[in-house]
């Protein structure tokens, strides 16, 4: 085990280790709700990054990507090889804390306080399957509306209206679905546009709980194998992801040193 010499902090002011310089925040599930539930309580807006080692990698050829890690204020450890790395580093309580599982856990827990949840992305009825899915499954939860973006760039009336729409709403947490580079981009231009909302970019979350994807068995995720039931099911669109990018941000962080250069 090492020192951890890479501490930061998140916009919200949230502990940090730098991962290839994305700050990645150290929390588990129990804290990220908690945290997420208190910003809603004081009604502040923040947009949480759900980072795997494919968005860090990102980040490394996107100084404008890079910078919204900064800004977020939480930057949840998606990859299993985020969460070895600050454990390494010496804090233990770090637990995985991925989109698929935050939706489940953030909407149980959210029943009996009432929030709000507005969900946008995915392509037409992605996020009208999603919510009827999770509605049916946490009985009780106060879904305020569902968005599909649309494919081509919007004019900036167009987005400011629409925009307007989900704000109307009052929603506690926005669930955002566009993929990564493109939901972290939305999040960051949209935040203080939204008052008293927690922006969360979950990505394709909206296709598990669309019933268009199916994830990985439990035993995969605990052992860090659900990336390669992902390849297996998409290999077309995800194995440059996994068999190019992961074995680079090997190297790099083995490169950099596991504690003092990673």
């Amino acid at each position: 085990m090492l020192s951890d010499v890479n501490l930061t902090e998140t916009a919200s002011g949230l502990s940090a280790t730098r991962v290839l310089n994305v700050p990645v925040t150290l929390t588990n599930m129990k804290d990220a709700i908690s945290t997420i539930f208190s910003w809603i309580d004081r009604e502040e807006s923040y947009y949480v990054c759900i980072r795997d080692v494919h968005g860090v990698m990102r980040a490394q050829e996107d100084p404008d990507l890079m910078n919204i890690h900064y800004k977020a204020g939480m930057v949840t450890p998606d990859g299993m090889p985020l969460v070895w790395l600050a454990r390494w580093r010496g804090h233990a309580n770090v637990t995985r804390v991925c989109g698929a599982d935050l939706v489940a856990a953030l909407c149980e827990a959210s029943v009996e306080r009432g929030i709000g949840h507005y969900f946008y992305g995915g392509k037409a009825g992605v996020a009208d399957r999603m919510a009827m899915a999770l509605i049916k499954r946490h009985p009780g939860l106060r879904v305020v509306g569902v968005g599909t973006p649309p494919f081509e760039s919007v004019s900036a009336e167009e987005d400011a209206a629409a925009t307007a729409s989900i704000a109307a709403t009052k929603p506690g947490v926005v669930w955002v679905g566009l993929s990564t580079p493109k939901q972290e981009y939305w999040m960051r231009d949209h935040t203080a546009r939204i008052p008293g909302a927690t922006l969360i970019g979950v990505g394709a979350a909206f296709d598990f709980y669309a019933g268009d994807v199916t994830r990985a068995p439990v035993w995969m995720h605990q052992r860090g194998l659900e990336w390669l039931h992902r390849l297996a099911s998409e290999p077309r669109r995800l194995w440059r992801r996994y068999l190019v990018l992961a074995p680079k941000f090997v190297l790099m962080v083995t490169r950099r040193g596991w504690g003092r250069g990673a």
